[in-house]
């Protein structure tokens, strides 16, 4: 039996503290496993097989992105369900979810089989990594069905309030990942189409264990392969919550690819000093990452509770821990930058720029600490279109147009261009407080006029979930 919470009773500090570290491990987990498919090709493989990857990687990431976004709408599902207490139907929404997700999975896959030659040509790849970068794509393409399973068990015990599950998961993988990365590219030389087999065997292990867990009754509510259909009703609400975010998360990840070109076209040192501050500022993140994830389920359980005191508190505890995580590694990426650059680069010029670019982002860190959380709470309460307007605001109005201005002004600096995120964020956390003080305000209740006749008596009445004061015989 996994191990479950109900959120909507008790303490919130430490109940939802413990629950956002397993998903920070599984989410630092998951990014290192990356990184070592790119570090045992670097070292026992050509080029070709590194550019391979690399691109392949960043195309897979991106469709990744998006299945994760679609799969919140089955965590906020699922946790207003059971916050509902209404368990009955809690095996519908996961049934339906794995239906919807086939589906998807299978058109992803046959897109990416068949476009892995475009995909290639579109983003430029280099002549000699153009064979490998299409194998890696094809054969990661061929592994998809198990990418979109993990993250929909992931978003399953999430919604549920099971945090270690996902972490177990993400550990076997790992371990299959770098043991298959050592077998077939240091040992029998597949370079990148090794490395796409060992990242695909370790996501399909992660999916046997999570069905394993599945079949041991390790949900609290009935399941079986009978739930697994298409019903029009959930597959329309999974997507009425998810669709957003994945949109958002798409078009985001699509502005940072901007601000890179910018920084790009100023030279090779900006360039590489930029690629190695978002190798770094991609571990950074999945602080306030995490802390966003543990308030969406917090806040579903909440809201289907009917709990909204709770879920706002939730909010506020989560922007607490999630600050001061922030504080520890804003102050580190700020100072002392350049140490952390070094972990990935020795020259001392792109050192330099990385560091200069990580002081922008160690600012964007502790902001981050209030607006991850933010999105989380609008997220549990099923308003992902707001997440996705004001994403995309701060992208596209903000991150885009600063950067490109702060690359104009000389001498060019990749602090001040690095400062766009940053400016993006503070005007996203301006949006996110005023419509969380518009939604409070709707959900205040009216105001009560005193009886006009003070020597009538008084009673207490019920209306629409509200208590009045009403003179007896005139309610």
């Amino acid at each position: 039996m996994t191990r479950t919470n109900d959120f909507t009773s008790g303490s919130i500090f430490m109940p939802l503290l413990r629950f956002s570290l397993p998903i920070l491990a599984a989410l630092i987990l998951q990014t290192a496993y990356g990184a070592v498919d790119l570090w045992m090709v670097s070292t026992y493989a050509t080029a070709a097989d590194v550019s391979a990857v690399s691109t392949g990687s960043q195309l897979l990431n991106t469709i990744t992105q998006i299945l994760v976004g679609l799969t919140t709408g089955t965590t906020v599902l699922l946790g207003q369900t059971l916050g509902q207490r209404k368990s009955e139907e809690a095996g519908t929404v996961i049934g339906g979810s794995i239906a919807l997700f086939g589906v998807l999975a299978a058109g992803l896959t046959l897109f990416t089989v068949c476009g892995a030659n475009m995909m290639s040509v579109i983003t430029q790849v280099p002549a000699e990594a153009f064979v490998p970068t299409v194998v890696y794509i094809r054969t990661c393409g061929v592994g998809l069905v198990f990418i979109t399973a993990y993250n929909v068990f992931g978003s399953i015990f999430r919604g549920i309030g099971d945090s270690e599950t996902p972490l177990l998961t993400v550990f076997i993988a790992c371990i299959v990942n770098i043991v298959g990365d050592y077998v077939l590219v240091a040992v029998l030389g597949l370079g990148a189409f090794g490395a796409a087999i060992a990242t695909m065997a370790a996501q399909g292990i992660s999916v046997l264990v999570s069905l394993s867990v599945v079949r041991r009754g390790g949900l609290p509510f009935s399941f079986s392969g009978k739930d697994i259909i298409l019903r029009s009703r959930r597959v329309v609400q999974v997507l009425r919550m998810g669709a957003p975010v994945a949109l958002q998360s798409g078009l985001v990840s699509i502005s940072f690819l901007v601000v890179m070109s910018i920084i790009n076209s100023l030279g090779l040192v900006f360039s590489a000093g930029m690629g190695v501050a978002e190798k770094l500022c991609g571990f950074i993140m999945l602080v306030p990452t995490a802390f966003s994830q543990s308030v969406t389920t917090f806040v579903a359980q909440n809201m289907g509770a009917g709990r909204l005191d709770r879920a706002r508190r939730g909010l506020g505890q989560g922007i607490l821990a999630s600050l001061c995580f922030g504080i520890v590694i804003g102050c580190l990426a700020f100072f002392r930058g350049d140490l952390l650059a070094m972990l990935f680069n020795k020259n001392p010029e792109i050192v330099a720029a990385a560091a200069d670019y990580l002081k922008a982002y160690a600012i964007d860190t502790l902001l981050t600490s209030f607006l991850f959380p933010f999105t989380g709470y609008f997220s549990g309460m099923g308003k992902t279109g707001f997440v996705m307007v004001q994403g995309l605001i701060g992208a596209f109005c903000i991150r885009i147009p600063v950067s490109f201005l702060m690359s104009k002004i000389a001498p060019v600096s990749l602090f001040r261009i690095g400062l766009a995120t940053p400016s993006s964020t503070l005007v996203q956390i301006i949006l996110c407080s005023l419509y969380f003080f518009w939604l409070e305000k709707r959900t205040k209740p009216p105001k009560l006029s005193p009886p006009k006749n003070r020597s009538l008596p008084l009673r207490i009445c019920e209306r629409g979930g509200w208590l009045f004061l009403a003179s007896k015989g005139k309610s």
